[in-house]
């Protein structure tokens, strides 16, 4: 009896290929296939399961947000069972940065993604691009949540102080992918922004006194 195929299981397995062969060569310099050869398949079968480049792509995308989603669950897991607002916003921008294999081919075709959609009506209509408040509406509801319950002070701007860490983080990814600094030296300058939010709880509370 022929095996039967598991056609998810073969989409991913050439979603794979794509983050692979694009993180060594960049998304704009991959066609299909250079996809075909990466995932050992002809590319007769790429076309038939994504037909274009552009449904590829679109689907490559999907399969990175899960592979991103597992990564920063994975770090949320090692924080603990009830790590608090500081530590699991911290997990979360670390997930982030380039820090390791993984996390520059997050960061290099995410950004490549983002570029893309610049001029590229349909990919700018995905869920990624078409929502980019998500990261910083979890960021905002974690510093609220932690400003409530008395972990920083109260005059906080949760919103600007989310907007502020994401943006940063952004910027260390790319300047630690182009050799800027090193990914020890942005960790540091993230956990020094992170003191300084979370510390103003004990500056307020001994203002108070």
């Amino acid at each position: 009896m022929p095996k039967r195929v598991d056609h998810e299981e073969r989409r991913a397995q050439i979603a794979e290929a794509l983050i692979q062969v694009a993180g060594r060569r960049g998304l704009h310099a991959v066609g299909m296939r250079d996809v075909a050869a990466e995932a050992g398949v002809s590319l007769r079968l790429v076309q038939y399961y994504f037909e274009t480049k552009e449904k590829l792509l679109f689907y490559g995308l999907q399969h990175l947000t899960d592979r991103f989603t597992a990564r920063v669950g994975a770090r949320l897991r090692a924080a603990g069972t009830n790590p608090g607002p500081r530590a699991t916003i911290e997990a979360l921008l670390l997930a982030s940065l380039p820090t390791d294999d993984e996390g520059r081919t997050f960061h290099l075709l995410y950004s490549s993604y983002s570029i893309l959609s610049v001029t590229d009506e349909a990919l700018a209509a995905q869920p990624f691009i078409s929502n980019p408040d998500a990261a910083e509406n979890a960021l905002t509801g974690l510093l609220e949540q932690a400003q409530a319950s008395g972990l920083t002070g109260p005059g906080i701007a949760a919103r600007t102080e989310a907007i502020s860490l994401l943006a940063m983080t952004a910027t260390m990814g790319t300047s630690i992918l182009v050799g800027q600094r090193s990914p020890e030296s942005a960790i540091a300058v993230l956990r020094h922004h992170l003191d300084r939010i979370f510390s103003t709880a004990e500056t307020s509370a001994n203002g108070a006194g």
